[in-house]
């Protein structure tokens, strides 16, 4: 973030208490910290999530993320559903405006991941970053337009870096660094096209690795968490693009970094798993 935008963060401007978020995933890593952090503030989260029971190698479920929102202190709804079906998407959108009576923000968080080469990448786990990536952020962006233009602070809020066309990135896993910059793509595009509107479009990214299901279960993964930051950080910075003002903050790639330094916090050593700051891993695409 430039000197010039760093005022465009102007924390807790629009508080969550009251607010409705409907968030694609968030049953466990950023998108449940994201949800919690929410849920503090007294806001209602509807999850929309396919794991309605646990697995082996995943911990939680949209039940026991709903349990916890409610318990963090927000109101839950449990959506058992697949972003990449349209009636799945367009009912979740139903139900959450039935159960609480609009929809303040939509979080596109849910996000498949192959980093394969190019030789090695099954279409079929390309065309599943693609559904869920690419065409899930879109639809369930599409769909809940018409009640966050309603909303007194809409936002949109997706999971994805910055625009890098450093060759370096489609390089290293082409199909993988589509699928995140189609997200991207919807983000540039919708706070165009929006702008005026008075919804706000951004995309989050963090600057490090952070500690997740997916890191843990990569080879290594016990020390990679350990030079990696918890998903409160990015959680955090959610909170501060969410409680801006909308018409001013759109149109951002933000790193969590960037935004938590924008909203006055320099020391974030509290997120770190255990490694000093300069023994953290950097994420890709910055």
């Amino acid at each position: 973030m430039s000197e010039s935008n760093r005022d465009v963060v102007a924390a807790n401007a629009k508080p969550l208490k009251g607010k409705t978020i409907l968030m694609s995933g968030g049953s466990r890593g950023i998108g449940l910290a994201i949800a919690l952090r929410a849920a503090a503030d007294g806001a209602n989260v509807a999850i929309m999530a396919k794991t309605a029971t646990a697995q082996a190698n995943l911990a939680g479920t949209v039940f026991t993320a709903a349990d916890q929102i409610t318990a963090a202190g927000g109101a839950a709804l449990a959506i058992v559903g697949d972003v990449r079906n349209d009636e799945d998407v367009i009912s979740a959108v139903a139900q959450t405006k039935e159960r609480f009576g609009g929809i303040d923000v939509v979080v596109n968080n849910a996000s498949a991941i192959d980093l394969s080469k190019t030789d090695d990448v099954s279409m079929k786990r390309y065309d599943l970053m693609m559904d869920i990536n690419v065409r899930g952020t879109f639809l369930l962006s599409k769909t809940a337009l018409p009640h966050l233009r309603e909303s007194a602070n809409g936002h949109i809020l997706t999971l994805s870096p910055p625009l890098n066309l450093d060759p370096k990135w489609a390089g290293m896993h082409l199909a993988y660094t589509m699928a995140k910059y189609g997200m991207s793509m919807t983000t540039l595009g919708l706070a165009q096209e929006l702008r005026g509107t008075g919804i706000g479009v951004n995309s989050l990214w963090p600057a490090t690795l952070i500690d997740t299901a997916a890191i843990r279960n990569m080879p290594g993964g016990e020390q990679l968490m350990k030079a990696a930051r918890s998903p409160r950080i990015v959680a955090d910075a959610a909170h501060a693009i969410l409680t801006s003002d909308a018409r001013a903050c759109s149109g951002n790639f933000f790193t969590d970094e960037a935004v938590l330094a924008a909203a006055g916090t320099t020391d974030l050593s509290g997120y770190s798993m255990g490694a000093a700051e300069s023994d953290l891993i950097g994420d890709i695409f910055l």
